[in-house]
């Protein structure tokens, strides 16, 4: 698949971590209706028209029993359990023929593919881009190279579980807050679901876009 006006041709995967155990919310979030589609679903949707390969990483026991019929879906489950966002990123890469990857979490309902998008074509030369807002990062919401696989598994190894500690380690490309501003003023697309008063404002922004004109 050729991309966004690159000048070489650059095959695109995207990761969706939904393996998280949702302790705030209660409930899974995957399982969470937005509109008329569950994150999950919802998830895969947006991040479509942006992936050559759409990889689902989730904890065992969920992973077969999130089913859908894109022919780009695969799922995978860890292959380190429990580890958090960094062992499902690992999951991910390792599954992945793609040597670009877009990273997000199923509870992001409001994704922006332009800012996805420009991501990707930032992403030549580093090993993760990723959005930094003052001083916080949003690794979920991010671009990994397979490069960083061997460094993600040897830092599990060591039980370190920090993407902070990983970025110390590869070539980083922070996305500042001018660039988000580009694309998404309201930064809608960093906003994620944990707790149910998030959920409610969810689904009131879902509201308010399906009723724009």
């Amino acid at each position: 698949m050729y991309h966004w006006g690159l000048t070489v041709a650059k095959r695109v995967g995207c990761i969706i971590l939904c393996g998280g155990e949702s302790l705030r919310l209660g409930f899974d979030k995957a399982t969470v209706t937005i509109g008329n589609q569950n994150l999950l679903e919802r998830s895969i949707s947006l991040v479509d028209p942006l992936a050559d390969e759409i990889i689902v990483v989730s904890s065992k026991e969920k992973c077969s029993a999130q089913l859908t019929t894109n022919p780009k879906v695969r799922m995978t489950a860890d292959i380190y359990p429990k580890q958090g966002p960094l062992g499902g990123i690992h999951a991910g890469l390792s599954v992945s023929k793609s040597s670009v990857n877009l990273v997000v979490a199923c509870d992001m309902p409001f994704l922006n593919h332009d800012l996805l998008r420009y991501m990707v074509r930032i992403a030549d030369g580093y090993d993760v881009v990723v959005p930094r807002i003052g001083s916080l990062l949003e690794p979920l919401h991010a671009v990994y190279s397979k490069s960083c696989l061997p460094v993600i598994e040897g830092l599990l190894k060591d039980g370190v579980r920090k993407t902070d500690r990983l970025f110390s380690l590869v070539r980083v490309r922070y996305v500042k807050e001018a660039e988000i501003n580009r694309f998404d003023l309201e930064r809608l697309s960093l906003f994620n679901i944990n707790t149910k008063q998030d959920l409610e404002r969810a689904q009131e922004i879902a509201g308010m876009i399906t009723r724009s004109p």
